[in-house]
């Protein structure tokens, strides 16, 4: 049963990457390169990420670069970019997008604060449910007689004390992404 746990436990693992995935594609005070890993171009008929189709760069605190490999994707890729919810219009040359990214409000600021808060929120009730599904299992190993009670006691105490770990390390991403969403 203790690969159970630990089949339990990687899960917790990727609920807490995604929690990170998600905070990095929050904008913060900089820009950040994975604020576009979600948006798409339509290239030759293909939605593809914009990293695959271009060189990103931060030359500036307030501004990002994309240089398309392939000229012909410039159009694709800043239509992409209005499309989604960045809330930024690309400047376009017809070479290159240059991204601005204004100051947050102090009310924009709050909002992001709030949501990262539901991020996390969200992420506690994912491990959580995953804490119950293997109590589950395990208590359902006891009532096959593949576990002893004792057994059941000890890995129910591994996957709180697991759970709690994760809790903890979701409290820490939640004010860690605030402090960087509040300082100006």
């Amino acid at each position: 049963m203790q690969e159970e746990l630990t089949k339990y436990v990687e899960k917790m693992k990727k609920t807490i990457k995604s929690l990170e995935e998600e905070f990095n594609a929050i904008r913060a005070g900089r820009p950040n390169p994975h604020i576009l890993d979600k948006i798409q171009a339509d290239y030759y008929g293909t939605p593809t990420p914009i990293q695959q189709l271009a060189n990103i760069s931060i030359p500036e605190s307030r501004m990002m670069v994309i240089q398309p490999w392939d000229k012909t994707a410039l159009k694709e890729i800043e239509k992409a970019i209005q499309m989604s919810d960045l809330g930024i219009n690309p400047n376009s040359d017809g070479i290159v997008l240059r991204l601005h990214f204004p100051d947050l409000t102090e009310e924009r600021r709050k909002d992001l604060s709030k949501e990262v808060k539901k991020k996390g929120e969200d992420a506690k009730v994912a491990i959580r449910n995953i804490r119950r599904d293997a109590n589950d299992q395990f208590k359902k190993g006891q009532r096959d007689n593949t576990l002893t009670e004792d057994d059941l006691k000890d890995l129910e105490d591994q996957i709180q004390k697991q759970t709690d770990k994760f809790i903890k390390d979701i409290d820490a991403h939640v004010e860690e992404k605030i402090q960087d969403i509040l300082k100006v």
